[in-house]
């Protein structure tokens, strides 16, 4: 395996053996039990299907419930897909967890960012804004022309104006792993990652 779910727990920071404060996240990788195995002759391309997190039983719907049942395994809150790329494929109801990550190796890490709503450009964009001199007391965070005067009278698509933003598909990559805690199921990587606090993130080892 070289990929697994996580869920964000926030940030904190450790020291190191010479005294140096480094800035980390904590990931809880739970111990996922593998649902299905997808094979290439089956289903034209290798996967495995794992599943983590509990759930109440009354919010489970029966659809989702009917792809436990027919693999025989227990009902979790979530399931998840992960592409394989070798020949050795883990054994259906099998246990991966944290350890197979390994400190000092680099990470990818995907999640979804926070969502800040509509924003102006100036957060948007890092618009410098406008002078608060000459009559323009109300212009200190407008975005300025966006119509290109006469010619050619209309914006331009792709133009840098206020709007939605966040809540991307975001991918962090060659984050440094700093620590293992396979008693808590905990992984520390370091400096932030996409997402909000127990959020679920995609963490997969880089090439």
């Amino acid at each position: 395996m070289n990929a697994m779910y996580g869920k964000k727990i926030g940030m904190t920071r450790i020291f190191t053996s010479d005294g140096d404060s480094i800035g980390v996240t904590a990931i809880e990788v739970e111990p996922a039990t593998v649902v299905r195995v997808k094979t290439k002759d089956i289903d034209g391309y290798k996967a495995v299907v794992v599943s983590f997190g509990k759930i109440r039983q009354k919010l489970v719907t029966r659809p989702f419930k009917g792809q436990f049942e027919k693999n025989g395994a227990e009902v979790k809150k979530y399931l998840r897909e992960i592409r394989m790329a070798g020949d050795q494929l883990p054994e259906k109801g099998s246990k991966i967890g944290v350890d197979i990550f390994k400190p000092g190796e680099k990470v990818h890490i995907s999640g979804v960012s926070r969502g800040l709503g509509f924003q102006g450009s100036v957060k948007r964009h890092h618009f410098r804004g406008g002078p608060k001199t000459h009559g323009q007391s109300d212009r200190l965070r407008a975005p300025g022309s966006v119509g290109a005067s006469s010619y050619p009278s209309r914006t331009f698509l792709g133009q840098r104006m206020a709007g939605h933003m966040g809540d991307d598909n975001v991918t962090v990559r060659n984050v440094k792993v700093v620590g293992v805690e396979p008693e808590q199921n905990l992984l520390l990587v370091s400096g932030p990652i996409p997402g909000h606090r127990n959020s679920i993130v995609y963490v997969r080892k880089a090439r």
